[in-house]
């Protein structure tokens, strides 16, 4: 098994008394890092229950908690010892959380469990269980991951705002730009035939718009959210306009909102917010977006590769901090801040006339840290800039 960077921090956390969650996209590697967890504990006394089976959903799908315990003894567990529970995609039954709060405060019981839906588990999930739980999101592969699973065994700098090494740039060049074509998905990253990558990006897909849907929410039109999501791909790194979408699709501003909502909540997309420094300014102004995962997107809608770099860079630096853009009424624009102290505008090709338009813009609104992200060095050999590869 290869590791990911979120392992240690899980691993840890089956010594505490608390319900561990783990959420994020579908097969994003959830299931992988419950069956580490699980093979992690020495104790027999545990049971691992794959949700997405009917028959495990249907020992939840009654109301008498004696009966639920019952039947999962019959699994095989001993509630009169320390017992450990693993539920994959919890999100697929209605009323668990209620269930497993009974079980924490009557028994000497450890949940672990993951679930595709951060409404679900940051709303009602939580909720239920306050004070009794710890929510983890798993994301598709930072670069640095990628490079794992690619065998590539050579020890990376830690990330760091400064000028990249030209070598760097040079020796993983080719393997960066295949991550920005294909994604951070772990079986698409472990396919070596491209026909097999694209193949499985449209399973995945296929599988989140009819199954997610199906499960999630209450929408009945899956063909409909399939022209909202091919139309926001085409606006990947651009204002969200709902009167305009709406207008587009053919349905009404209120019902386009709840679409992006659910997208963001299953965290098919990200929603980045305006850097402002008057924060009822911010309710006015739009968010920027991008897709969680750029094979994903680039299933979708075949887009400039200027956006395609840009999607990767706002999916690698929300691992880093909080993330913003920001954007004057003039047009002018930085393309991120991180966490409200550092400008980073994104160029394939960064230019030195780039770089000083970005200090000029951040010194403008009193950020003294500015950097460029690049993919590529100019044929001027301007070379003051981050490679985006480094960015992990």
């Amino acid at each position: 098994m290869i590791n990911r960077d979120i392992y240690p921090e899980l691993e840890e956390s089956l010594e505490i008394k608390q319900v561990v969650a783990i959420t994020g996209l579908r097969r994003v590697g959830k299931t992988t890092a419950l069956n580490l967890l699980f093979d992690k504990i020495e104790s027999n006394n545990k049971v691992f229950l794959d949700l997405e089976k009917i028959e495990f959903r249907h020992i939840f799908n009654i109301d008498k908690y004696d009966e639920i315990i019952r039947s999962l003894e019959i699994e095989g567990i001993d509630f009169n010892e320390k017992a450990y529970i693993f539920l994959d995609e919890i999100q697929l039954i209605k009323n668990i959380a209620s269930f497993i709060k009974y079980v924490y405060d009557h028994y000497e019981v450890k949940f672990i469990v993951s679930g595709s839906s951060s409404f679900y588990m940051k709303g009602a999930f939580s909720e239920s269980l306050a004070g009794r739980k710890r929510i983890y999101e798993l994301w598709p592969l930072s670069f640095g991951e990628f490079l794992r699973f690619k065998n590539q065994r050579a020890k990376l700098p830690s990330f760091v705002l400064k000028k990249t090494n030209k070598n760097f740039i040079s020796k993983y060049q080719q393997l960066y730009r295949e991550y920005l074509r294909f994604g951070g998905f772990p079986e698409v990253v472990l396919e070596e035939n491209v026909k097999d990558k694209l193949s499985l990006l449209r399973d995945i897909t296929d599988s989140y718009i009819k199954f997610d849907i199906l499960f999630l929410s209450d929408f009945t039109d899956a063909d409909e959210l399939y022209k909202v999501i091919k139309l926001l791909s085409s606006r990947v790194g651009s204002k969200i306009d709902y009167s305009k979408l709406a207008s587009l699709v053919g349905i009404n501003r209120h019902k386009i909102k709840e679409y992006l909502l659910f997208l963001e909540n299953t965290y098919f997309i990200k929603l980045i917010k305006p850097f402002v420094t008057n924060k009822d300014r911010e309710i006015a102004l739009q968010s920027k977006l991008y897709f969680s995962d750029n094979g994903i997107l680039n299933t979708f809608s075949k887009i400039n590769s200027g956006a395609i770099f840009e999607n990767s860079i706002a999916n690698q630096l929300s691992l880093k901090g909080n993330l913003n853009y920001y954007a004057k009424k003039t047009g002018q624009e930085i393309d991120f801040i991180l966490d409200e102290n550092v400008a980073i505008e994104v160029k394939e090709t960064p230019t030195l006339s780039d770089l000083k338009t970005l200090k000029r813009r951040a010194k403008s609104i009193n950020i003294r840290k500015s950097f460029l992200v690049g993919l590529e060095i100019a044929g001027s050999g301007f070379d003051d800039f981050i490679f985006g590869g480094t960015i992990y």
